[in-house]
């Protein structure tokens, strides 16, 4: 038995796993439950190869279905049931079995078996003793902020290696409460969910609409004694760090781990001090299962520079020229990804997979590297410093912008608590930055708020525009939607 088939095995029988507003799962009913679904899936046919889409609300049921898919050899892919219908049946492209429920049954069709994960069905196959580890673990979609989404195909052994080092990095154990944060669909509910249960500790799952609300999220952190949050942006960190009473709700956090955009805002603004708890800095792309390198941030973090820290056991980071050659320590160069993170490629895109997965120029035969775009340079001590995007480069008047640092100082100011930037062009082709800001704003002119950036920033990075929003729009997996915000600004 492998790692990904101890999911309910590893913590004490008795002891919570799953916690919903519906109730309690222990470690032995999820085993059960994962167990006896495994088997049903077996039985329609779920096995190596066989891609098993999981069409289910936020709850227990989601657990189970995704644990059972792995159990049963398969790989799953998770859809968020709240998107539009015919963006679902796009992302299930390619599934070839069902696991949903009876309510949702018949909305999503694939070709292949569908499973009701509440159905009383018999066990009818026995599950293997052990699954290859190439075999595909899961497929996840891109976010779509370089493209159009484009599945992802992960293998079991990527999944099971970064999984050990979540739970060594992060220190999990028994005693781990970890509350799960990001929407289904997305690569980062697999670390909130899988890592927990492995370590034999708890996930707590609420329904999205309590996750929006940050009093009711705070009370559930009271409620259920939650210590670590696996999976959060630093945009819903910096709002939720605004609210009346997040100090003391935060106080008993032990560990936030953040990912999928810059940092520097958050930390620039102070918002460290707000988190007596461990901070983690995460950096990697879906591509390379999640996670390729991590950040501890200390208690007086520098607050100027986007640190994403060192690579995960088994992962190599290289900095290289447009001609693949290494670049010296110190110089800018773009961030390749190699080692068993390194996922297969892109489903049914064989050129995409062609052009971003190409081989090591300074590995083993047969290695390859997943180019990122990102830039970034590795200081003395070996932390990479993360730069910004290369085929996405803001030039104001021939300076190369980043958004980021003007997003932090406008954090600073007192009545300021959201800011994002982006780049926006005039009738005579010229780009120039607008500076979108909530928080109470009624009586803060424009002139004000370039004062306020005038201590601290030159011209060329002072914003044009100013636009005051209630709250920022997001995509589905937390991050503040610059493409819908450029386009409200135009």
């Amino acid at each position: 038995m492998d790692t990904l088939d101890r999911i309910g095995l590893a913590g004490h029988p008795d002891r919570p796993a799953v916690v919903t507003p519906d109730g309690v799962l222990t470690h032995a009913e999820l085993a059960s439950r994962v167990d006896r679904l495994a088997r049903v899936l077996r039985g329609r046919g779920v096995g190596p190869e066989v891609v098993c889409g999981i069409a289910l609300e936020r709850g227990a049921d989601a657990v189970v279905a995704m644990a059972a898919v792995l159990r049963a050899g398969g790989a799953f892919l998770t859809v968020d049931t709240e998107l539009p219908t015919k963006r679902v049946a796009a992302l299930l492209d390619g599934a070839r079995a069902l696991v949903t429920g009876r309510g949702l049954a018949g909305r999503f069709p694939v070709p292949g078996p569908t499973v009701l994960v509440d159905e009383d069905a018999d066990p009818v196959a026995p599950l293997p003793e052990r699954t290859d580890p190439r075999s595909l673990a899961y497929v996840s979609h891109t976010s779509g902020s370089t493209g159009t989404p484009n599945g992802v195909l992960v293998e079991r052994r990527s999944l099971e290696s970064y999984l050990r080092s979540a739970v060594r990095d992060n220190d999990l154990g028994p005693d781990t409460v970890a509350l799960q944060l990001a929407p289904p669909g997305y690569d980062a509910s697999i670390r909130d969910t899988l890592a927990p249960l492995l370590a034999g500790g708890r996930v707590v799952v609420l329904p999205r609409s309590a996750l929006m609300r940050p009093q009711e999220l705070f009370a559930a952190v009271a409620e259920h004694g939650v210590d670590t949050i696996l999976s959060t942006t630093p945009s819903f960190l910096t709002f939720l760090s605004r609210q009346e009473g997040a100090a003391e709700a935060l106080r008993g956090v032990r560990l936030v781990a953040t990912s999928g955009e810059s940092l520097r805002p958050f930390l620039a603004a102070g918002g460290r001090a707000l988190l007596p708890g461990r901070l983690v800095n995460q950096y990697g792309p879906t591509e390379c299962t999640m996670t390729s390198t991590r950040f501890e941030v200390p208690a007086r973090p520098e607050a100027d520079a986007d640190l994403v820290g060192t690579p995960l056991a088994g992962v190599v980071v290289r900095l290289l020229d447009r001609e693949l050659r290494p670049v010296p320590d110190g110089e800018v160069g773009e961030v390749h990804l190699g080692g068993v993170g390194v996922a297969r490629g892109y489903a049914g895109r064989p050129g995409l997979t062609a052009d971003r997965f190409v081989p090591d120029p300074c590995g083993e035969p047969g290695a390859r590297l997943y180019r990122t775009g990102d830039l970034a340079r590795r200081r003395p001590d070996g932390v990479l410093e993360y730069l910004g995007r290369n085929d996405r480069q803001i030039k104001v008047r021939g300076h190369r912008v980043d958004p980021a640092e003007v997003e932090a100082v406008l954090l600073t100011h007192p009545a300021v608590t959201g800011a994002a930037v982006t780049p926006a062009t005039d009738d005579q082709q010229r780009v120039y930055l607008v500076a979108h800001v909530t928080g109470e704003l009624a009586q803060v002119r424009d002139a004000a708020l370039r004062a306020h950036l005038a201590d601290s920033l030159p011209p060329h990075l002072m914003p044009r525009r100013f636009t005051r929003l209630d709250r920022f729009p997001t995509t589905r997996s937390g991050k503040v939607d610059r493409v819908a915000l450029a386009g409200g600004a135009r």
